[in-house]
């Protein structure tokens, strides 16, 4: 598996598997022992999925060693402060049956997540955690929290697709040492991402389906990427997604169908901001 490097040193697999959306049991489980099986070695939930308990028992199911994993799970805004933070990673620590993270990540700009930072920092120094980031956050938010904190973060989890790309946004956060990760890099389907003219082009060229182009053209681009799937057959082909290359010319015809705007919502939008911050995760 290729890897990235962290501004501490600590390695990332570039491609990992995500679990949003995939609801707490069978079905979590199943494709979590699915992905380790194929050869996956990252996961990425959060205690806003509400499935942390599944991950945990498909993990130790699994009976691959914990020092071959690199799990990561998301502070919720509910328990974005110094207090809370700590206690929120010790239930999902419990919850996940581990003893330490590799990566925790604040989930949403929003709450306290200056405390939340502080707590954060603590559990790196303690040994609890290998690697503390954020998610979600646009730029102004992240380089006041690197200019008024003593870590920088060492990943910053966004919306990355061929629609929506973040370019200048990858930049500025290689500039400062952030590692830039991929949420919904399919986005969800939309905009015909599965149908796109280009994508399936560069895809029939290859033998390879346009999921595994967009995976490639994430990767080759340095942006770690969690792609989801509860199919096998699915889960499999995403993981065989970086045994062939793109070309120049291939990674600028994707280039081309950027339209610099989320396909989802933006976080600095005072809806975006009431509703995540109304939101609270159920037990």
């Amino acid at each position: 598996m290729e890897t990235v490097t962290l501004n501490n040193g600590v390695e990332m697999p570039v491609l990992g598997f995500g679990v949003f959306q995939v609801p707490d049991g069978d079905d979590c489980e199943k494709a979590v022992s699915t992905a380790l099986e194929v050869g996956y070695r990252s996961i990425d939930t959060a205690a806003a999925y509400g499935n942390e308990e599944a991950v945990g028992r498909a993990i130790r199911a699994s009976g691959v060693p914990r020092d071959e994993l690199f799990i990561t799970t998301k502070l919720w805004v509910q328990d974005a402060s110094e207090a809370a933070a700590t206690r929120a990673f010790e239930t999902s620590l419990a919850k996940l049956g581990l003893h330490r993270l590799d990566l925790y990540l604040i989930h949403q700009p929003f709450g306290d997540y200056y405390g939340a930072w502080r707590a954060m920092e603590a559990l790196l120094e303690q040994g609890r955690v290998r690697a503390i980031g954020v998610s979600n956050f646009y730029p102004d938010r992240l380089v006041d929290l690197i200019l008024h904190n003593r870590v920088t973060p060492q990943v910053n989890q966004v919306e990355v697709h061929p629609f929506f790309q973040r370019a200048d946004y990858q930049e500025l956060m290689d500039a400062r040492g952030v590692r830039i990760e991929s949420w919904g890099p399919f986005a969800e389907g939309r905009n015909g991402l599965f149908t796109n003219p280009v994508l399936a082009g560069i895809g029939d060229a290859h033998g390879k389906s346009v999921a595994q182009v967009v995976l490639r053209w994430l990767t080759q681009r340095g942006v770690v990427a969690i792609p989801k799937s509860v199919h096998p057959e699915r889960i499999a082909e995403n993981f065989a997604s970086l045994d062939f290359r793109l070309t120049e010319e291939e990674m600028a015809a994707i280039a081309g169908l950027d339209t610099g705007a989320s396909l989802f919502f933006d976080h600095r939008d005072v809806d975006a901001a009431l509703r995540l911050s109304a939101s609270r995760i159920h037990d």
